[in-house]
């Protein structure tokens, strides 16, 4: 929809096959401007569907397909959606108090949040002794570790795409497996660690969320050219950069 209402980008602008950045903005990409200044908090969710072009939304959807498929069936859906709606907060957070002056999308974010969540819960299941319905073998149980890390390795090269950052996945995985640690941590027989090990989960992810909010809105200062996108692309691409959008 977005390519019909606003076109193609250049390669040398947008090399994922997708719109004009300012673009991206306008349909509830991060930005930080109009974040901290017109208090538009709901961008902290939107960039969660969002994707650079073609060729980023074919790769997550092939993740999504595969191991997102995989997880939903072994937590279940709340679970799930859960950990994911928690992680493309988080990330977009931390993307927004790391790198202000940048306007991105937060899908791969959320994505990043599934593997936390997924590690979280095979640290949990290697660390504690787990009730006999959950028990799994060690040797499973590696498999999955290196699974996760390898999935995460990969798109975590996604930091390299133009409008995908860094902060948004450090910060989707943290909060996935900060949210894992709540909702993985039933699994523990013994009640004491049990209760340890959810209480540190809340502990570690409303303190991110707080100290993160609190820096946004008491230290960052983005560029206030970015409160208009369309001129704000403009004067970084010098020559050719077309803000014309039916939208």
């Amino acid at each position: 929809l977005q390519l019909a209402l606003c076109g193609v980008a250049p390669l040398d602008v947008n090399p994922m096959v997708g719109p004009y950045p300012d673009v991206i903005s306008e349909w509830g990409g991060k930005n930080a401007y109009l974040i901290i200044h017109h208090f538009q908090f709901w961008r902290f969710i939107s960039p969660t569907v969002l994707h650079t072009g073609v060729l980023h939304l074919l790769c997550n959807v092939a993740i999504q397909l595969e191991t997102g498929a995989f997880f939903e069936r072994e937590w279940g859906s709340l679970n799930w959606l859960t950990i994911y709606i928690l992680s493309a907060a988080g990330s977009m957070v931390l993307s927004t108090a790391s790198d202000p002056d940048e306007i991105s999308v937060a899908s791969s974010g959320a994505i990043m949040g599934l593997f936390g969540g997924k590690l979280s819960q095979v640290v949990c299941f290697s660390l504690f002794e787990t009730r006999r319905q959950y028990n799994t073998d060690e040797i499973l149980r590696l498999e999955q570790l290196s699974g996760v890390l390898c999935s995460a390795a990969i798109v975590s090269f996604f930091s390299f795409i133009p409008f995908v950052d860094w902060g948004g996945h450090i910060g989707g995985f943290c909060s996935g497996f900060s949210t894992g640690m709540i909702l993985f941590s039933f699994a523990i027989r013994h009640s004491g660690y049990r209760v340890i090990w959810k209480l540190s989960g809340i502990v570690l992810l409303l303190y991110g969320f707080a100290y993160s909010l609190y820096h946004i809105m008491t230290q960052v200062v983005p560029d206030e050219e970015m409160q208009n996108p369309c001129e704000y692309f403009r004067s970084t691409y010098a020559e050719g950069y077309d803000c014309q959008c039916l939208w």
